[in-house]
């Protein structure tokens, strides 16, 4: 029996060239989380460059116009920097959400035990920042930003890593890892409950339907994402009437997404046969129809056999870490860095609390509770990783930028004070990140690295 020919010619020679070199390229750099933690600090750069350029006004204008949304009979107006933070956002907490349960369900933090260590470690890098900022500006009127340090930038951190190689066990960047998901968990705690307005009771019950609904349709097997997008549109509109912070809509969300497929693995194979087996004989009965139509069920096979967690989590990933939080670094890291407003960020304690929260309370935090969650029995040290390579961890994990720079749009008006925030952000991240790296290259990263991991155990990140 003859086979049917190929229904498309092989590519070009000009088609195989451009695939090899520019697509193939473009693709394994967009997987990396190096490339990403490129990408969001081209940002920052761009932003810092905009500000600070003769063409200043421009970027404060740009950012500053009115933007009128109307939707579902409510009225938004404001700034395009607001709508940035508030409306685009909800993808990377959305994003954010769905690590979160990824972890939870099949990770780090699936088990009591597993989940005990990074998050005990975490929530030291959490506090011992928040003591720091406000020893600094403790019976001040900014004690509001005693959130900016408490967070972790997982692009970064992990890109810092990802750069060394080998020379960092691959048990210790998924501990980095596990430690960055708690905090984002902790982080997105603190908005909700410290940097949220006064809450609406009406649209709050509202949010509570509209989770039900999403449950509701779960148990009955909808699998629409168009149906879930609508649910969490007015979810995000119950949200931001509520008083809750919009944002956190993405993370309800995210964490009601089927983390398991619709179909099994081990299922896989003995469905797709019968499909195959029917798509040849239509193609040699030159049924296209009927064939076109067995392709639409394979690929719907193919589909539904991932998780749609993982199946979101993959098809967002590149819009957001290379979209979404650029744009986010270009709307918030501009800031104004002349001789002036250097010498007043120097002498703020909002400043110095930020920038010593991060640089000196992750490290602190992390490396200390970790310590003590050892000694008391509560958890063991990744396996390979010595306690020189904690303390690294603790350093990169002192890059915050991301969640610090949104949580100061919370605490902070636009002003000195905000300026002076990022100026923190900025100085405390870079110094994390650049000495974190230098730790690693030059003293806790060559004596017991162990071999990377197959690719099969990467950690996937945003």
């Amino acid at each position: 029996m003859s086979h049917p020919a190929p229904l498309n010619s092989p590519p070009s020679r000009p088609a195989r060239v451009f695939q090899s070199r520019v697509v193939e390229p473009l693709q394994a750099f967009m997987r990396t989380e190096t490339s990403a933690g490129l990408v969001i600090l081209l940002g920052a750069v761009v932003a810092l460059i905009w500000a600070n350029s003769p063409w200043k006004e421009s970027y404060f204008d740009f950012w500053g116009r009115e933007v009128t949304i109307h939707l579902l009979g409510l009225r938004f107006e404001h700034h395009l920097s607001d709508f940035v933070n508030d409306v685009l956002m909800v993808l990377f907490f959305f994003m954010v959400g769905l690590e979160i349960k990824r972890e939870l369900v099949h990770g780090q933090l699936a088990s009591p035990r597993k989940a005990a260590l990074p998050i005990v470690a975490a929530a030291g890098g959490m506090a011992v920042p928040a003591i720091i900022y406000t020893l600094f500006n403790r019976g001040g009127e900014d004690m509001e930003g005693w959130g900016i340090p408490v967070a972790t930038d997982i692009a970064f951190s992990l890109g810092v890593l990802a750069l060394l190689g080998s020379r960092v066990p691959f048990s210790v960047k998924v501990f980095l890892l596990a430690i960055a998901v708690a905090d984002d968990l902790g982080g997105i705690l603190v908005i909700a409950l410290f940097y949220s307005e006064g809450v609406e009771v009406v649209p709050l019950l509202v949010a509570a339907g509209v989770v039900g609904l999403i449950l509701l349709a779960n148990l009955l097997g909808i699998r629409s994402l168009v149906i879930y997008a609508a649910l969490g549109v007015v979810l995000w509109a119950a949200f931001f009437e509520s008083g809750v912070h919009a944002t956190l809509a993405g993370v309800v969300l995210a964490l009601l997404t089927p983390a398991r497929p619709y179909y099994s693995r081990e299922g896989f194979e003995p469905a797709l046969q019968p499909l195959l087996s029917a798509y040849r004989a239509a193609l040699e009965r030159g049924e296209e129809e009927e064939a076109q139509a067995l392709l639409a069920e394979v690929e719907r096979l193919a589909r539904e056999t991932e998780s749609p967690l993982d199946r979101l989590e993959h098809q967002l990933a590149p819009w957001v870490s290379f979209l979404i939080v650029p744009i986010f670094a270009i709307a918030n890291a501009g800031v104004p860095i002349t001789h002036s407003a250097v010498s007043a960020a120097v002498e703020s304690p909002v400043a110095a609390g930020v920038a010593l929260g991060l640089f000196f309370g992750k490290p602190i935090g992390i490396l200390t509770a970790t310590y003590l969650a050892v000694r008391l029995g509560i958890g063991a040290l990744p396996s390979g990783a010595r306690w020189s390579q904690i303390a690294g961890v603790g350093l990169v994990a002192g890059v915050g930028f991301t969640v610090s720079l949104f949580i100061t749009g919370l605490a902070f008006e636009p002003g000195l004070v905000q300026d002076e925030a990022k100026m923190g952000i900025l100085a405390g991240s870079f110094l994390s990140g650049l000495v974190g790296f230098t730790y690693f290259r030059f003293l806790a990263g060559r004596a017991g690295a162990s071999a990377p991991a197959p690719a099969a155990e990467a950690a996937p990140g945003r």
